[in-house]
């Protein structure tokens, strides 16, 4: 669609809009260079990022081996699905945040995606096709429409390298959300953050580097297995599918704001209080655009995250327990750093649908610490063996259930009659 003329330049909003929409139909700058660059300002604050000191590489180097042959002992499993060995390789901030963006570029781009074509869907659920010649609003309605759905991917590029970019700050490795990464031999740590973390605590530095290597490397075990991939990769691309209704939705409260009438499509007036206080509020913006499709599948999303997080913290402290003197006070450490996320994983986590508060970190330890404690440290693995064993949201609150569930037999498909 070809952008409007600046508009009248009697009125100062709509010829903004105008230029809004001229400069975004024209020269604009690309959203993913857009969301890269400003998450690695926010990473590494503008300021040149230095390379990771060589002793830290050889540190790494070392460490992650001994982590790795104990590892794969705990878990019974391969590090990877065909078995080959990981490369643990020490970043900075800056690397770590473009390696995240770009795996998890394919579900962030389908929540950005405008709706594909047809008429602007109204707040209050019908749908209008508006020729601008009949807009009495002066086409504003029109351009406020044309002008939510252009910058509104903008806007969500900009929000995404915010959140991406504090995470940086805080992540101790690749999976400070339990998210599949693109496949790949590497697995990050980002070892700036690993010394603050271990400073914070006062921890020894080479203990806390073999404790998070280890969980990183069970974490890396779960989620690389076919079965659990394909089940986060298809709760995520249905998230971000509803996500992507919400640009349509956002179009069409602003055009509501033109006073346009759900019969005729045509303006009434353009209420420009009720805009000043929309953008003056981004709650009330943004409230209520939840469906109850994306509640439920946010919910499954919440309960295996944290059955998963909650799993790689234990296969850690079985590790730790055999390898670093400072085990209890690091798995503790580990906990409330947890529990007590910043805003930036607060928000990351909610990106992509995930509620990671303390209660839901809770929820997932108790799972764990129920399986073991009815079934046994071996019962774990069955957690990953098979994708009907993945548990449920309700499960996850009763491992009992889970555990008489997964001992069921395999019901048979019905014969053809």
């Amino acid at each position: 669609m070809a952008p409007p003329e600046s508009g009248d330049p009697g009125n100062p909003f709509q010829s903004l809009l105008g230029d809004l929409m001229n400069m975004l139909g024209s020269n604009g700058p690309d959203s993913w260079e857009m969301t890269r660059a400003f998450a690695l300002n926010v990473a590494t604050g503008g300021t040149p990022e230095a390379n990771v000191e060589p002793l830290h590489r050889i540190q790494v180097e070392q460490l992650s081996r001994v982590a790795e042959l104990n590892v794969v002992e705990a878990t019974g499993m391969p590090l990877t699905p065909d078995g080959r060995r990981l490369t643990c390789v020490p970043v900075g901030r800056g690397d770590w945040t473009v390696r995240a963006l770009d795996s998890w570029r394919p579900v962030l781009a389908e929540m950005a995606k405008p709706p594909a074509g047809g008429p602007v869907t109204h707040p209050t659920g019908g749908t209008t096709d508006i020729d601008p010649s009949d807009d009495s609003s002066g086409g504003m309605a029109a351009m406020l429409g044309q002008w939510a759905s252009a910058i509104g991917p903008m806007f969500f590029g900009l929000q995404t390298g915010s959140v991406v970019g504090h995470l940086s700050q805080r992540t101790l490795g690749q999976y400070p959300l339990a998210l599949p990464w693109a496949p790949s031999d590497e697995l990050l740590l980002v070892t700036s953050n690993i010394t603050e973390f271990a400073q914070d605590w006062s921890l020894p530095e080479e203990e806390a580097l073999l404790w998070v290597c280890a969980r990183e490397l069970a974490t890396n075990s779960v989620l690389t297995r076919p079965t659990v991939r394909a089940r986060f990769e298809e709760l995520l691309h249905g998230y971000a599918k509803s996500q992507a209704a919400v640009q349509q939705d956002l179009a069409g409260r602003l055009r509501g704001l033109t006073g346009e009438d759900d019969s005729t499509g045509m303006g009434a007036g353009m209420d420009l209080e009720s805009l000043q206080g929309m953008f003056g509020d981004p709650e009330a913006l943004l409230g209520d655009l939840l469906t109850p499709e994306s509640r439920r599948t946010s919910d499954q999303l919440t309960a295996l995250a944290v059955v998963v997080d909650a799993y790689a913290d234990h296969i850690a402290t079985v590790v730790g327990t055999k390898l670093v003197g400072a085990h209890t006070q690091l798995a503790e450490a580990w906990y409330r750093r947890r529990t007590e996320r910043g805003k930036g994983e607060e928000a990351a986590g909610a990106l992509f649908g995930l509620d990671l508060d303390q209660a839901q970190v809770d929820r997932g330890r108790s799972f764990v610490a129920g399986v073991v404690e009815r079934a046994g440290e071996d019962s774990l693995g069955r957690l990953w063996s098979l994708a009907r064993n993945l548990p449920t949201p309700a499960e996850v609150d009763a491992p009992g259930l889970w555990l008489e569930r997964i001992d069921l037999p395999e019901m048979e498909p019905p014969a053809d009659s």
